[in-house]
């Protein structure tokens, strides 16, 4: 037994120096406490094909237990911009590249990570459509409002004027990337999809806190 996890350990630290190489903002020892995480979230998954990666109900429950998040319709999107290859896990690789730009990310990094998110249908823009889905979605709902929904489609058209760099009704990145650059809390104007700074420091701290007790 002691062998197999010296063996684990090997493999695990080997992983870690690999990675740590392909992605930016992790060191090798905090790639390696992320491998550790990720392996332990496995143990706890019901499905027991361990060997494709976090399943999308497991993804779910880390992005609302730990990061706060509670909109359905953005969760999905944050794991299918996190599940690269499309193949319904998250690898660690996956987990490891994603985080880097969840936790970590430049401003560029999270300008596409957002817009990625936000574009539901994968086709380059965020339509007037996706815009009031996901506008629909992160707004509470007065009860005393008649008709919801028009103050939405108002909302989109209040957003489309001010980001529309080339007024053609709907957001291209680079109308997206202009407008954030312009004013930074449009970064995450269709829905909460980073985490917040304290819940970042939550998340480090219990990933990395051997490497802080060494």
């Amino acid at each position: 037994m002691a062998e197999m996890s010296a063996m684990n350990r090997k493999l695990i630290q080997n992983l870690a120096e690999t990675l740590s190489k392909q992605v930016k903002h992790f060191n090798k020892t905090e790639a390696e406490c992320l491998i550790r995480l990720f392996n332990g979230l496995l143990g706890d998954q019901s499905d027991r094909r361990v060997g494709n990666g976090l399943d999308r109900g497991k993804f779910r429950n880390i992005l609302h237990n730990t990061f706060g998040m509670t909109d359905d319709m953005i969760m999905d999107r944050v794991f299918r911009a996190f599940d690269k290859d499309n193949d319904s896990y998250v690898s660690v690789k996956e987990w490891i590249e994603g985080l880097s730009i969840f936790l970590r990310g430049t401003l560029d990094e999270k300008i596409k990570y957002c817009f990625d998110v936000y574009d539901l249908n994968g086709d380059g823009y965020i339509s007037r459509e996706e815009m009031f889905h996901m506008l629909k979605n992160s707004l509470i709902r007065q009860p005393t409002e008649e008709d919801p929904d028009e103050g939405i489609k108002d909302l989109v058209e209040i957003t489309l004027k001010k980001m529309d760099h080339d007024h053609d009704s709907r957001l291209s990145y680079a109308d997206f990337e202009k407008a954030v650059r312009d004013e930074n809390l449009l970064l995450e104007a269709f829905g909460t999809c980073l985490p917040d700074a304290k819940s970042i420091l939550a998340f480090e701290q219990h990933a990395f806190q051997d490497t802080l007790e060494r």
